[in-house]
């Protein structure tokens, strides 16, 4: 396990930012999430805005919590509206009805515990593990190429690291404004339904060896692109444009949407920046997670 030296090592916010390979892992990452919704798109989109994220993180963060504590309360959805209660991120409505779609689409499933039956325990599937280790090992492989780490074949080696990491790494997000609260120009997509996938596939298009400018070209782009891709309808998908547009923070060079499609340097250097608050959580958490992963019997890490 690593020592009490390399605790100091964990990339901050401002180192992960201004390494100079963090544009291609940052890119890498983008493509990897929007391969993602391509290939689950109704389950994905648990994830696709600042709500849900929040939300589905917390739910799953409740599960790992369960399974690396058995004297943790169990995820029911009394216990998470008790913990999301002081939040305000979701009202108690929503999210029983997060809840009750994830069950729906197999996220979730029901457990069988002595005790009240009106409760109905839930723990959450293969299906959403496997998602979920997907999303966590892409972005420990975004971070290796930062420094040549060895981050993804440690994860790899033993999967509990993401049953103890993932909770840390929620919470902080959780409780970080940087990240639950970002700057206007990433706030004004990532509010939306479907908005983090739209910012996403914006940004993969971006050259990243190219020094910023004032203005960044991204070639061509037809908003049919996008309510077909992430189902929305064609109103909400203009809406979005729209909204960038206003903000002088991305639009067409020449009008009725012909042209190229630009993206403003202060959209680029806000979403990297928001993007590497959620890199350096995942760090922390990652790096505490191999600190204190219990050693199974034998000494051996499990594979």
């Amino acid at each position: 396990m690593p020592s009490a030296t390399d605790a100091a090592k964990v990339l901050s916010v401002e180192a992960i930012v201004e390494n100079r390979l963090y544009a291609f892992a940052l890119r890498d990452a983008a493509l990897k999430l929007i391969a993602m919704h391509d290939a689950a798109p109704r389950i994905v989109r648990y994830t696709a805005d600042m709500k849900r994220w929040l939300l589905t993180q917390s739910i799953l963060a409740f599960h790992f919590r369960r399974v690396t504590s058995p004297s943790h309360p169990s995820l029911t959805a009394a216990n998470l509206n008790g913990f999301l209660a002081d939040s305000k991120v979701v009202s108690r409505n929503t999210a029983f009805a997060h809840l009750a779609e994830m069950r729906n689409y197999g996220l979730l499933i029901d457990i069988h515990e002595r005790g009240d039956g009106r409760a109905r325990p839930l723990k959450i599937s293969e299906t959403a593990e496997t998602l979920i280790r997907e999303w966590f090992d892409e972005h420990l492989k975004s971070l290796d190429m930062l420094d040549r780490g060895t981050r993804l074949s440690r994860s790899v080696a033993d999967r509990r690291l993401l049953w103890y990491a993932q909770p840390r790494m929620c919470h902080s997000l959780f409780h970080d404004p940087r990240w639950a609260n970002p700057p206007q120009s990433v706030d004004t997509f990532v509010r939306t339904a479907s908005g983090s996938n739209i910012l996403h596939d914006l940004m993969c298009r971006l050259p990243p060896e190219k020094p910023l400018e004032a203005r960044m070209p991204i070639g061509p782009l037809r908003i049919g692109e996008f309510f077909k891709r992430y189902a929305i309808s064609r109103t909400h998908a203009r809406r979005v444009f729209e909204r960038a547009q206003l903000l002088e923070i991305g639009g067409w060079d020449l009008s009725g949407e012909r042209g190229d499609f630009w993206l403003g340097a202060e959209l680029i250097r806000d979403y990297r920046h928001w993007q590497a608050v959620k890199f350096a959580a995942i760090e922390e958490a990652f790096e505490w997670a191999c600190r204190h992963v219990p050693r199974p019997a034998g000494g051996q890490r499990e594979g």
